[in-house]
């Protein structure tokens, strides 16, 4: 009788020992299941918060024109430059390029001719170098002398003009060829623009439908950018002195004061 007591007594114990071991595998299985969701929950929640405290700007819709890229060529030396003698190049700088009368050899500053006005051709004769008088206004540095571009207008023929369109100085050259003009046709480059918009264009006159590129072309440099995003704002072009104000709103000029 003794045998058969302590032979229960061992299975009842046996018993809860196997059930407090399922308790307990049912315990830690619940704790991880617990530090898993814990943790999804914190990953989450600092995705979260890093996505709505990213600040992308003011979205910009791509256009064609924005897909076009005028060639470049870096010039460092005199030799760079006068490669281009008897090409044509355009004005991309409109209204800031200040041009003079001259000879082969002598740019005359005293006496100005005009601004250079947006996709204007000019007919490349030859780059001379001249010392710039102490108290001229130009955007290109006097250095120790400027360089100037020699050049005839189709609509002027066999008049010859200059324009500084970089400096040297101790002994090294600055050019603002590449900033300031097309060396491939923007007729042709921007060829998808309307025939009306061209016909503003060349003639420097604004008109309803024009973007901010083809209305600087046409007006020349900005004078009072606007508050906004480009392509949606107020923008004041000089003009050469008779400033001409453009609102744009989603691209295109909706009026002109």
């Amino acid at each position: 009788m003794l045998e058969t007591n302590d032979r229960n007594t061992t299975e009842e114990e046996s018993s809860k020992s196997g059930s407090m071991k399922k308790l307990a595998f049912a315990l830690t299985a619940l704790l991880l299941l617990a530090v898993a969701v814990r943790v999804y929950l914190v990953v989450k929640t600092r995705h979260d918060e890093q996505t709505v405290k990213v600040d992308e700007g003011p979205s910009h819709h791509l256009i064609q024109d924005d897909y076009i890229v005028p060639r470049k060529i870096y010039p460092s030396t005199m030799a760079d430059v006068k490669a281009l003698n008897g090409k044509r190049i355009w004005a991309f700088a409109s209204g800031q390029m200040q041009y003079y009368p001259a000879t082969s050899s002598h740019l005359d500053y005293a006496h100005q001719a005009g601004l250079l006005m947006g996709a204007e051709p000019l007919d490349l004769v030859n780059f001379i170098e001249q010392s710039a008088p102490k108290n001229l206004y130009s955007r290109v540095p006097a250095g120790d002398k400027q360089v100037i571009l020699l050049f005839h207008r189709p609509s002027d023929a066999g008049k010859l003009f200059g324009t500084p369109i970089g400096y040297k100085e101790n002994g090294q050259y600055t050019f603002y060829l590449d900033e300031a003009y097309f060396y491939d046709d923007p007729h042709a480059l921007y060829k998808h623009w309307p025939a009306n918009i061209w016909q503003a264009v060349d003639a420097h006159k604004p008109v309803l439908g024009m973007n901010e590129l083809q209305a600087q072309l046409a007006l020349g440099q900005v004078s009072k950018p606007g508050s906004g995003s480009p392509n949606n704002r107020t923008v004041e072009y000089d003009d050469n002195g008779h400033p001409v104000t453009i609102t744009f709103e989603h691209g295109h000029a909706t009026k002109i004061d």
